[in-house]
């Protein structure tokens, strides 16, 4: 796998040095867990041309590859820029057929607060959702009106074009980036070495152009579209399907065509997703978590969690407060009574 982080002068260093630590880390442990089928990841910094460049820290970062090398690559960040990005945006014109280009092989492409407007100025974001810094959404708005901006929204995803409002917002972009290439257990690995805090997933920040997975069949479209506000009640598959007018056989084949999870998978995934949510936002007990999202036996909720993000509902917990701070007396305190 490909992975390009461009660079461009008055960049912010985070804004790429962070995807690249995190996709790092997820390649060592997908090695050192011996993980069958994982994509060997090959990172490099690109540019208009080969050579050092500044971050508006003052931090150099070196190109080693340039547009010119006719690379494809597989995913692409652009990175974050300080205050007004028009200059470097037509200092670095040469980027935006390159986009255009590697957006029609097939590249995903993650650009980072003002570095949104890479995208918008190449054309690729017109008519489509996007979101921004929001000190710069008024300046967007003016200059790009063909975009549809969100900018109530921290991530937009517009196909294969993602837009990421804060270098916060990059890293939960990161994760899901990880959880496509990696799986859910190294995602969520990575997720609680990087950001111990209890954050919201990338699900319940993000602005899809469709909320579905990109398919066309119409009637699981309307199935999963009844599930999402269903998912926490007593859901019998035989009986959804019924509802739809199909068989359970017919049911799960065109689920799993569609999808490419079976309706029960997918059901269970949107539980658990429910679950981590509210494990990070609530004093729930675990029991009373699995049954907010539709499970009497906690075990059973235990089990399937730890399955499918490789962790422990206690422990996820444990790790995403672990930066709570609370005041307790001192040793010292409690024996003197103050």
């Amino acid at each position: 796998m490909n992975v390009a982080f461009v660079l461009v002068e008055h960049m912010l260093a985070t804004s790429m040095a962070l995807p690249a630590e995190m996709l790092h880390a997820a390649a060592d442990l997908a090695r050192a867990r011996q993980q069958r089928g994982q994509p060997n990841i090959h990172l490099s910094f690109v540019a208009t041309r080969a050579g050092l460049y500044t971050s508006r820290s003052g931090v150099p970062l070196v190109a080693t590859e340039t547009l010119e090398d006719d690379r494809q690559y597989d995913l692409i960040f652009l990175p974050a820029l300080w205050r007004n990005p028009q200059p470097i945006i037509q200092q670095h014109a040469a980027l935006l057929p390159w986009l255009r280009q590697q957006h029609a092989g097939g590249a995903l492409i993650g650009a980072a607060a003002t570095g949104v407007c890479f995208l918008a100025a190449s054309g690729l974001l017109d008519h489509r959702p996007a979101t921004t810094h929001w000190f710069y959404l008024d300046a967007f708005s003016k200059r790009y009106p063909a975009v549809d901006l969100k900018p109530q929204y921290l991530i937009t995803r517009a196909g294969n074009l993602y837009c990421a409002a804060s270098i916060n917002a990059l890293a939960d972009l990161t994760v899901h980036f990880i959880r496509h290439f990696y799986g859910s257990a190294i995602a969520v690995h990575v997720e609680r070495h990087f950001s111990h805090e209890a954050r919201k997933s990338y699900e319940q920040v993000t602005y899809r152009e469709d909320d579905t997975e990109r398919h066309n069949d119409e009637d699981i479209i309307q199935i999963q579209s009844w599930l999402h506000p269903h998912h926490t009640q007593a859901v019998i598959l035989a009986d959804v399907a019924k509802q739809f007018g199909m068989s359970l056989r017919n049911f799960n084949r065109r689920f799993l065509a569609a999808t490419g999870k079976t309706p029960l998978h997918y059901l269970q995934g949107l539980r658990i997703e429910e679950g981590r949510d509210l494990l990070n936002n609530s004093n729930l007990s675990i029991a009373e978590v699995a049954e907010k999202v539709g499970y009497q036996d906690s075990k059973h909720f235990a089990r399937l969690f730890r399955d499918t993000l490789g962790v422990t509902p206690r422990d996820y917990r444990r790790s995403v407060r672990s930066k709570l701070f609370s005041v307790e007396a001192t040793p010292e305190k409690k024996a003197s009574g103050k």
